[in-house]
C-alpha cells in the first residue's frame, strides 16, 4: 500500500517552474479543490564590492580588516564579534567542566566497582573457607570410619590368607608378578589425588576458581543451594534419601475462605495452591476469597479429606461439657440482695462485710451491679450480688437472679411490699431459685413485720412463720440485729442445695458489669461459674474476645486466678462487652477472634433483617405517624455498661402519642469530640451519667453551642428529660362559659350594621370574650363581638338581667330568638406523667 493510501498528492498547477499563487487538489469521484498559496522569498545580502571582511582578521573600522555583511555598522559588528568570542570561551569553560565531572563519574564508578568486588571476593574467600571447613570435617570422619572397617578387615583376614612372602613365592612358583605392599600412608595419597581418585566427591561442588572464570555456566549458586546439595549427597553416602510419607489431614472447610488461609489448613505452600487454581483455569491471588466446591476440588487435589461446616461451628469449640461426677467439688453459694429502692439492701450488705458502700453511691442508691466475697464466722465463704432497686434498672436485676443460687429479698418493715419488690419475686421464681425473706429495719418504731408477711401472701410467698417453706428473718442494719440468723438461713439453704462445681477445666462466667476505665481501658466484673480463670487465659465474651491481662477481686487486689463463685474484674478485652455475657475461655487466640467476629457478624445481619423486614405500607405508616409525633432527641454517655442500657430503658418509657424521647446513640466512657459533632448535626443535647466531657469535647461544645448535661443520680436524669419533653408538648386550651344572652330585637345602625338588642340571661357579657350565635341550638357562627354597648356608651362587660347591645365582627345575619353564648379559653400546660 503506497503512502497516499489512494488519495493524489498536493500539487502545483503548470509544474514546478512557474510560481502561480493557487494550488489544486484532486479527490475522488471527481472532486477537486483550489488553495490559494502565498510564497515567501529568501532576502539574499550580497556585500558590496569594497567593503572590507572583518571576520579575515585585518585591520578595519573596529580593529579588523577583514569582510563585513552590507547595512552592518561598526558598532554592530563589534558587539557581534564580542558575543561571539563571549561564546566560544562558554563553550570552552562547558567542555572542560563536562570532562572534568565526566572524569569525577569515571572516577566514582571505578571506586565502587572495586568495592563491590572487594566485597564479593571476600564473601567468596569466606564461604570457600566455610566449605572447605565442612568437607576437611566430612573427610575426617570419613578416614576414622575406613581405618576402622579396615582394621576390622585385616584382623579378619590375618588368620585366613598366608604372610606376604607366602604370597610372593607362590606368585614366583606360578610365573605371576608378586602384590605390591600395602603402604602405610595410602589415604595420604589418595587425599592428595582426590581431585582425579575420589569418585567425584568434590564434582558439582563451587569453587574459587570455577566462580572467577566463569564455571557452572556462568552462574553462582546461592549458600542454600550448596547446603541442599551437600545434604543429598550426604544422604546418598549414608544409604539413600528416606522419601517422606504424606501427611493426610482432614481440612475444615466453611462456606468461603481465602486461598491462603486454604493452605494454612492444609500446610501446604500458598505458591502450590494458587499453581494448582491456575491450572484449573482460576486466577486468584492468596488474598481471595474463593467458594467451598473449588476449595474442595483443590483438597481433593492435594490428597487430603474435606470436612465441610459451616460458620455457626466455630463456636463447637466452647460447646459446654458435661462435667463428671468425681470431678465436681463444693463450691460458695452466690446469694443476690434484691428488693424495693431504699429498703436497706446495700446496708444490709454493708452490715455483713462491715463496710460503708453505700457511701459512695451517688444520692444513697445502688447503680450498679456490687460483686463481693463475705467469709463468716464459721469459716464459709460467700458470694453477694449486690442489685439496684429503681425501677429504671429492671433488667440489671433480671441479670442478679439468673447467675445467683439464692435470692436475698430485703423489706422494709415500716414500708412493706413496694413495686419493685414484687417485681424481685417475679425475677427470682422466673430464675428458679430458692428465696430468703429478711425483714429490715425492725427497730424503728413504725416497723410492722406482720404486715409484711401478711403482704406476701398475696405474691404467693408463704414464709415459715405462715406455715410456709420460705424462709424470713428480722433484721436490721443500723444495729446488726438478725444478721447471724440470717447468714445461718444462707448456709442451710447452701447446704440443701449441694452446690458443687469443677475447678479443673476451662472457665466459664457470666458478665455482671462492664465498663469502659479510661486508665486501664475495658473492664469486665465476671462471676466465674464453672472452672478456674487464670492470668493468661484467652477467652471470648458475647462479641467481644481478648487474654486476661489482669485479674482483680472485690478487695482491689490482683489475683492470679478466680475459681468457682468468685467475681473478678478482667482487663485485657479488646472492647466493652455487654452485661449479661457469657465468658468462655477458649485454646487459641485465632478461635476467639474467629468466634467473636462471627457474633459480631451475625448480629449485624440480624438488625439489617429486621429493619429489612418492615414492608413499603408500613413505613408509609409509620412515615404518617411521626408527622404529628414530636422528638426529643438525646445523646447519652455512662460510666457502666448495665447503667447505660438502664437509662436508655427508661427513656423509651418517657412519652405518649404526641411526643417521645430518642436516644441516638448509647454508649460507655467519657464524652468525646466525636459525641458533640453527633449531638451537634442531630441538634440534641449529650447527657453524661456519672462521666465527664474531656478537655477536646468541652472546647468543641462551647464553640458549637452543645448542651452537656452530668447527671449522678437517675431519679434525676429522669425526671429532667420528662420535663424537657413536657416543653414539646401542646398546650391545652380549655373553655370556661361565662354567660348566655338572649336576643330580643335586631337594629340597623349607620356605619355599624345590625345590631342585637340583647338580655343577658345568666353570668355576664364581656367584649374580650369569646362568643358563639345559636340558633336552635346549633351553633351557625362563632366569633368576637365588635361592640358592646349599654344604652349608648361602650362598656366592657354587662351583668345578668341587664339590657345591652351587641354587634359581630364580619357578621349580620342575626334574628330575634337568637341565643349568644360568651366563654374565655384558657391555655393549661401539659406534663407527662
Amino acid at each position: 500500500m503506497s503512502d497516499n493510501d489512494g488519495k493524489k498528492t498536493l500539487g502545483v498547477r503548470g509544474g514546478g517552474s512557474g510560481r502561480s499563487g493557487s494550488v489544486k487538489q484532486s479527490f475522488s469521484h471527481g472532486r477537486t479543490k483550489n488553495v490559494v498559496v502565498e510564497t515567501k522569498r529568501k532576502r539574499v545580502v550580497v556585500p558590496k564590492p569594497g567593503a572590507s571582511n572583518t571576520a579575515s582578521g585585518g585591520k578595519g573600522p573596529i580593529g579588523g580588516s577583514g569582510k563585513r555583511p552590507a547595512g552592518i555598522t561598526d558598532a554592530e559588528m563589534e558587539r557581534r564579534l564580542k558575543a561571539l568570542q563571549a561564546a566560544k570561551a562558554r563553550e570552552v569553560e562547558e567542555t572542560a567542566q563536562r570532562a572534568a565531572e565526566e572524569k569525577a563519574r569515571t572516577e566514582e564508578r571505578e571506586r565502587l566497582r572495586a568495592e563491590k568486588e572487594q566485597k564479593e571476593r571476600e564473601q567468596r574467600e569466606a564461604e570457600e573457607r566455610l566449605k572447605a571447613k565442612a568437607e576437611e570435617e566430612e573427610r575426617k570422619v570419613r578416614e576414622a570410619r575406613d581405618a576402622e572397617e579396615k582394621k576390622a578387615k585385616a584382623a579378619a583376614a590375618a588368620a585366613a590368607q598366608p604372610a606376604p612372602e607366602d604370597a610372593a613365592r607362590k606368585a614366583r612358583d606360578a610365573g605371576k608378578p608378586a602384590p605390591a605392599p600395602r603402604r602405610e600412608n595410602e589415604n595420604d595419597d589418595r587425599g592428595r589425588g582426590r581431585g582425579a581418585k575420589d569418585g567425584g566427591r568434590r564434582s558439582g561442588k563451587l569453587t574459587l576458581n570455577q566462580a572467577l572464570s566463569g564455571g557452572e555456566g556462568g552462574r553462582q549458586k546461592s549458600m542454600a543451594a550448596m547446603k541442599r546439595k551437600q545434604e543429598r549427597a550426604r544422604q546418598k553416602a549414608m544409604g539413600g534419601q528416606q522419601q517422606r510419607e504424606k501427611v493426610i489431614r482432614d481440612v475444615k472447610l466453611p462456606e468461603a475462605i481465602t486461598v491462603a488461609e486454604l493452605a494454612n489448613r492444609m500446610a501446604e505452600r500458598v505458591a502450590d495452591v494458587v499453581k494448582s487454581l491456575m491450572q484449573s483455569g482460576i486466577m486468584a491471588t492468596q488474598n481471595q476469597t474463593i467458594d467451598a466446591d473449588t476449595a474442595e476440588l483443590i483438597i481433593e487435589e492435594f490428597g487430603h479429606k474435606v470436612v465441610r461446616v459451616s460458620d455457626s461451628d466455630v463456636e463447637d469449640v466452647i460447646a459446654s461439657v458435661e462435667d463428671k461426677d468425681e470431678d465436681l467439688q463444693p463450691r460458695p453459694p452466690v446469694i443476690t440482695i434484691m428488693g424495693h429502692v431504699d429498703h436497706g439492701k446495700t446496708s444490709l450488705l454493708d452490715a455483713i462485710r462491715q463496710t460503708s458502700v453505700t457511701s459512695g453511691e451517688a444520692g444513697g442508691i445502688t447503680q450498679h451491679i456490687g460483686a463481693y466475697q463475705v467469709t463468716t464466722k464459721d469459716g464459709q465463704v460467700l458470694s453477694f450480688l449486690d442489685t439496684p432497686g429503681h425501677a429504671a434498672f429492671t433488667s440489671m436485676r433480671s441479670r442478679g437472679a439468673q447467675v445467683t443460687d439464692i435470692v436475698v429479698l430485703v423489706v422494709a418493715a415500716d414500708d412493706a411490699v413496694m413495686p419493685q419488690t414484687v417485681e424481685a419475686i417475679s425475677h427470682a421464681k422466673a430464675a428458679g431459685v430458692p428465696m430468703i425473706v429478711a425483714i429490715n429495719k425492725v427497730d424503728k418504731p413504725s416497723a410492722n413485720p406482720t404486715k409484711v408477711r401478711t403482704d406476701l401472701l398475696q405474691h404467693e410467698v408463704i414464709v415459715e412463720e405462715m406455715s410456709g417453706e420460705v424462709q424470713d428473718v428480722e433484721v436490721s442494719a443500723h444495729t446488726g440485729q438478725g444478721l447471724d440468723q440470717l447468714l445461718e438461713a444462707i448456709a442451710l439453704q447452701a447446704e440443701i442445695l449441694e452446690l458443687k462445681a469443677n475447678p479443673n477445666r476451662a472457665a466459664e462466667g457470666a458478665v455482671i458489669e462492664a465498663q469502659l476505665d479510661v486508665g486501664r481501658g475495658p473492664v469486665a466484673t465476671v462471676l466465674v461459674q464453672k472452672g478456674t480463670l487464670k492470668q493468661g487465659d484467652i477467652f471470648v465474651v458475647g462479641e467481644q474476645y481478648g487474654k486476661v491481662r489482669a485479674l482483680i477481686n472485690d478487695k482491689g487486689e490482683r489475683v492470679s486466678e478466680a475459681g468457682p463463685s468468685v467475681p473478678v474484674e478482667v482487663l485485657g478485652l479488646n472492647g466493652t462487652p455487654e452485661a449479661g455475657d457469657v465468658l468462655n475461655v477458649t485454646a487459641t487466640e485465632a478461635q476467639a477472634r474467629e468466634i467473636a467476629e462471627y457474633r459480631a457478624h451475625a448480629a449485624k445481619e440480624k438488625r439489617a433483617a429486621a429493619g429489612a423486614a418492615t414492608t413499603l405500607d408500613q413505613l408509609l405508616q409509620k412515615a404518617k405517624d411521626d408527622q404529628n409525633v414530636s422528638e426529643l432527641p438525646i445523646l447519652v454517655k455512662a460510666d457502666v455498661q448495665g447503667s447505660a442500657e438502664a437509662i436508655v430503658q427508661a427513656m423509651e418509657k418517657i412519652g405518649n402519642d404526641e411526643v417521645r424521647v430518642r436516644v441516638l446513640h448509647s454508649g460507655v466512657g467519657a464524652i468525646t469530640e466525636t459525641d458533640v459533632g453527633l449531638a451537634e448535626a442531630s441538634g440534641c443535647p449529650v447527657i453524661g451519667f456519672n462521666v465527664r466531657a474531656n478537655a477536646p469535647a468541652r472546647n468543641a461544645a462551647n464553640q458549637k453551642g452543645v448542651e452537656i448535661r452530668y447527671y449522678s443520680v437517675i431519679y434525676d436524669l429522669v425526671d429532667d428529660v420528662k420535663k424537657a419533653a413536657s416543653g414539646l408538648l401542646s398546650n391545652e386550651i380549655r373553655e370556661n362559659f361565662i354567660g348566655y344572652a338572649s336576643i330580643k330585637e335586631v337594629f340597623k345602625v349607620s356605619n355599624v350594621g345590625k345590631v342585637a338588642g340583647c338580655l343577658v340571661t345568666e353570668g355576664v357579657a364581656r367584649r374580650s370574650a369569646g362568643v358563639r350565635l345559636l340558633r336552635d341550638n346549633v351553633v351557625i357562627h362563632e366569633g368576637t363581638l365588635k361592640t358592646l354597648k349599654r344604652f349608648k356608651d361602650e362598656v366592657s362587660e354587662v351583668i345578668s338581667g341587664q339590657e345591652c347591645g351587641m354587634a359581630f365582627e364580619n357578621y349580620d345575619d342575626i334574628r330575634p330568638g337568637d341565643v349568644i353564648e360568651i366563654f374565655e379559653r384558657e391555655e393549661i400546660v401539659r406534663t407527662l406523667t
